[in-house]
């Protein structure tokens, strides 16, 4: 038996994990087992770069899940963009690249392929098994944005969450080197606010735990979340400005938790109306690193707040490049577990927390799985914490 591994897109603290427990549930079920992995996605089953499990690594698999990034190199390429494919050299002309990707598995003897990534990567194995009836694919779903329909939470987002907060921790401590201090932390999340807030929330969980000074600098209202800024969030600017104000000459500094993807509209069509250029990927999202979301709305708000200084920063890279957290790996062995089970048992689809199914971990349908589901603003949770920052909606 031959079991092959591809992980896909962006990082998350859940891919060597993944792998390090599939690979001891399929040799705690059979020691003769090969393992193979397809080097940077699908970039290395379209090229047929892979590389063999020795049985070192084998044995010492339980290493892999105290590792954030992959074992096997990620890269983001769509296989139903078959110009792009063509224009990197992964496949010649009149090549169809799912047709090529499935006829390497047969080449390379490949019974069973693991995806793991998010809604693109599994949506691209699901068009994988049409192509090659002989191969069994199960995908784990893995996003830091926790966007995937109709997943509840997908692999490694409650640990990009956790580290999110770990980074605001230090970085608020900036808020004492200036008075009227604004911090804008900005958040991976470029459709869904989920992480965003998240992080926010569990930041706020860590500042209940510590004992502040009111009477120097040291006073939880400094520390604080003032506003919590996501997509599926419409912003009143002009209340928010007079809101921000006012908490600005309260407590002489202003904490800002930022998704990537809010307000991206409004810059975009503010840099094509100016002319400007804006770049895309492969997949047609917008390269988010090159609008500079953050530095926006510093721009917008600097001056209406009265600030002295203003620091953004980035937890993104920080997040997800995380080891798993103990929530995080339960869940990765729990649906690796299942995930060898169902492959073993010749059927194929993506294993995840389904929504539909209340939130039962199961074998979901491939044709169930897509991208793009928002954020639920409307839980009790995250309106408790709006209230209690003061925030207007």
């Amino acid at each position: 038996m031959k079991i092959a591994f591809l992980t896909a897109g962006g990082i998350a603290p859940c891919l060597s994990a993944s792998i390090g427990s599939l690979i001891n549930e399929y040799r705690s079920r059979d020691a003769s087992a090969e393992f193979i992995g397809y080097l940077h996605g699908y970039k290395g089953l379209l090229t047929g770069n892979s590389i063999s499990f020795p049985e070192e690594s084998l044995q010492n698999a339980d290493a892999l899940l105290s590792f954030g990034g992959s074992p096997i190199g990620n890269s983001r390429v769509k296989l139903t963009n078959v110009d792009d494919c063509i224009q990197k050299g992964f496949i010649s002309v009149g090549e169809n690249p799912v047709e090529a990707a499935a006829g390497q598995l047969v080449k390379d003897g490949v019974d069973i392929l693991h995806t793991i990534g998010g809604d693109d990567t599994n949506t691209m194995a699901a068009e994988i098994v049409k192509a090659a009836d002989s191969v069994t694919v199960v995908g784990l779903p893995k996003t830091v944005d926790n966007d995937v329909y109709p997943i509840h939470q997908t692999l490694g987002a409650a640990t990009a969450a956790e580290q999110s907060a770990v980074f605001f921790e230090n970085i608020a401590n900036e808020n004492t080197t200036s008075s009227r201090h604004l911090i804008i932390h900005e958040v991976m999340g470029r459709n869904c606010g989920w992480l965003t807030a998240a992080s926010a929330q569990k930041y706020r969980e860590k500042l209940s735990k510590r004992i502040f000074l009111p009477e120097l600098l040291i006073s939880r209202d400094r520390w604080d979340v003032d506003a919590v800024y996501i997509p599926e969030l419409e912003i009143d600017f002009e209340a928010e400005y007079t809101r921000l104000k006012n908490r600005m000459n309260e407590k002489d500094s202003i904490n800002i938790f930022l998704s990537e993807g809010a307000g991206t509209e409004t810059i975009v069509s503010e840099m094509e109306a100016a002319g400007q250029e804006v770049i895309r990927d492969a997949f047609g999202h917008v390269a988010l690193d090159t609008i500079q979301p953050g530095k926006w709305f510093a721009g917008q708000l600097k001056d209406k707040l009265d600030a002295d200084k203003v620091l953004v920063q980035k937890s993104g890279y920080f997040a997800r490049s995380a080891a798993p957290s103990e929530e995080d790996l339960a869940l990765i062995e729990q649906s690796a577990s299942l995930a060898a089970e169902s492959a073993l048992a010749e059927n194929s689809g993506v294993i995840g927390m389904d929504e539909d199914k209340e939130n039962a971990l199961r074998l979901i349908e491939f044709d169930r799985i897509k991208g793009g589901k928002p954020f639920d603003t409307k839980q009790g949770w995250f309106q408790k914490m709006l209230k209690e920052i003061g925030q207007i909606i």
